[in-house]
């Protein structure tokens, strides 16, 4: 499994701080109750440089995150796009994992967060395909996981919470246990949900599909990225409840996720997707993605913000 390679500085509160100096109290009503916030961003060296991909929606939707929850970010949405910028080359880096962390600091001891401060965080380190390099070009091995995603109205998943990723923990472990790559969630009724930390596409029949926002899924940044590009490309897209069986029956089936990039599934359940290997939709998006995110493709969308 992946380890954080240690980078010299962290942001914290306006400040360019030591890797090392970034803590908080084991006390702290984060460490407690699993109440922060994050995000996951990835930059990618480009011929000018490197380039931090979607940064303002990944942003946006912690600020969404953090309403949600009732957090107050004391930054505004330009300083934490122009810290993340030049966290990046303060580093020295031409790629990176970025990892903006709205925290609630030490200060109440029982589960209502009022009197807890408000601290914003923000690391990056190296950090290659989630998967695996062999992972997106061959695809990996899934399964259903006996552990279901949330109700809606019990927590809000559309919020990017600590405590949310409890559930994907297990869904992972449980994978890694019995010797798949990744799990795949159903909802609580049943449907296909999303993976321990993924949304899930399937391809059938030429038309690309995936679970809507329903209340059980993260409204992933790449997801919604995927759904862009394969309108650009004149495939066409539908957001529908997935019955399991589909993953089953379907042509292609992949993971969007900013950690998992594009990942192709091979098998489900060891019933082999497909013709067992990475499909054309899927390659062909696949491709675009990366191809704009490392700037070898025109980036129509103004996706790229650029560290220098």
């Amino acid at each position: 499994m992946s380890r954080i390679t240690e980078t010299q500085w962290i942001w914290r509160d306006g400040q360019f701080i030591p890797w090392a100096d970034a803590t908080v109290h084991v006390l702290a009503h984060s460490v407690q109750f699993g109440s922060s916030a994050f995000e996951g961003i990835r930059a990618y060296s480009t011929p000018k440089g490197p380039a931090i991909f979607r940064l303002r929606e990944h942003l946006e939707r912690l600020y969404h995150s953090c309403r949600i929850y009732r957090m107050d970010i004391p930054f505004s949405m330009d300083q934490l796009v122009e810290a993340s910028r030049d966290l990046v080359v303060r580093n020295g880096l031409e790629s990176c994992y970025i990892r903006p962390m709205v925290v609630r600091g030490y200060g109440t001891a029982g589960m209502v967060p009022i009197g807890a401060p408000i601290e914003v965080y923000i690391p990056c380190w190296p950090w290659g395909a989630y998967l695996g390099d062999e992972a997106l070009e061959a695809g990996v091995d899934a399964c259903v996981s006996t552990w279901h995603r949330v109700e809606p109205n019990t927590i809000p998943a559309m919020a990017k919470i600590a405590g949310n990723y409890l559930s994907g923990q297990l869904i992972k472990m449980e994978a890694l246990a019995n010797g798949y790559a990744e799990g795949i969630a159903l909802s609580p009724s049943g449907m296909v949900s999303e993976g321990s930390g993924q949304n899930v596409f399937i391809v059938s029949k030429g038309t690309i599909i995936t679970t809507p926002l329903d209340g059980s899924i993260l409204g992933g940044i790449t997801r919604a990225t995927i759904m862009q590009l394969a309108g650009d490309l004149g495939i066409p897209v539908r957001e529908l409840h997935i019955p399991r069986e589909m993953l089953y029956m379907a042509d292609e089936v992949f993971f969007t996720g900013t950690a998992a990039e594009l990942t192709p599934v091979r098998s489900v359940d060891k019933i082999t997707v497909g013709a067992g290997k990475v499909g054309p939709i899927t390659r062909q998006l696949q491709q675009q993605y990366l191809g704009i995110a490392k700037g070898t493709i025109e980036d129509r969308h103004g996706w790229l913000t650029y560290c220098k």
